[in-house]
């Protein structure tokens, strides 16, 4: 089976609004990270929505858990959290979202 109409994000940087190499290092961050929010079957609350932008102004590169087998349920999440809390998606791999919205005050990623 070919997916034509389908590219990986890294190949999209105007979809993220990080280039590939930025991405690559905050995946290289995020992967010792554990879950810090996990969204259950009532699936995204304002309680939620707000332990998420708690959890990114402390940390700023966040690992999300979501339950259910739906794959586009969980895209419409990435997209729904994004936009709510102003981060950039960085990647969604089976069940976990990864989102990053940066800090000026102490910048994760290089400043070019």
């Amino acid at each position: 089976m070919v997916y034509t109409d389908c590219q990986p994000m890294s190949r999209i940087p105007s979809a993220t609004g990080l280039s590939p190499g930025d991405r690559k290092t905050l995946k290289a961050l995020a992967h010792s990270l554990n879950p810090v929010v996990m969204i259950g079957e009532k699936g995204l609350t304002p309680a939620v929505l707000k332990e998420i932008d708690v959890s990114l102004t402390a940390h700023q590169l966040v690992k999300i858990r979501v339950a259910g087998d739906d794959r586009q349920f969980r895209i419409d999440l990435m997209t729904e959290i994004t936009e709510a809390t102003g981060a950039l998606p960085v990647q969604h791999i089976g069940k976990l979202l990864v989102i990053y919205r940066a800090d000026a005050a102490k910048p994760l990623l290089a400043q070019t």
